[in-house]
């Protein structure tokens, strides 16, 4: 599998994320979320591996959901909601295969097992 990068353009993290893998010279398909929302199916994959990590709790987004959604932040709940507001997924994603993780860490990534190989 190649990797993927999962986020929206003018972030700034996916910035920082576009630059070090160009510079690292890092092959990789990047995934809009506002060109591209996220499937059911993709979201549940991604929370079966990374849980609650999957979610940016300290956002914009996140806080602009009403008390009852936040109270009640998990199953179908949780997914409506990324569904209806993908930018609640914390960038950048990067996915090979099953091999994921978010937030911009370089130096995590580099010792994340396959997930910066072809």
């Amino acid at each position: 599998m190649a990797l993927i990068i999962y986020g929206i353009s003018n972030c700034d993290s996916m910035k920082k994320a576009f630059h070090w893998l160009n510079d690292n010279r890092i092959l990789y398909s990047f995934v809009d979320f506002t060109k591209e929302p996220p499937k059911e199916t993709q979201i549940l994959s991604w929370l079966s591996s990374l849980g609650d990590s999957l979610v940016n709790k300290r956002g914009k987004s996140f806080h602009q959901l009403s008390d009852a959604v936040k109270e009640s932040f998990r199953g179908q709940t949780l997914i409506d909601a990324i569904i209806t507001k993908p930018t609640l997924i914390k960038r950048p994603l990067l996915v090979n295969g099953m091999t994921m993780t978010v937030g911009f860490d370089p130096n995590r990534w580099t010792k994340t097992p396959n997930l910066l190989t072809n």
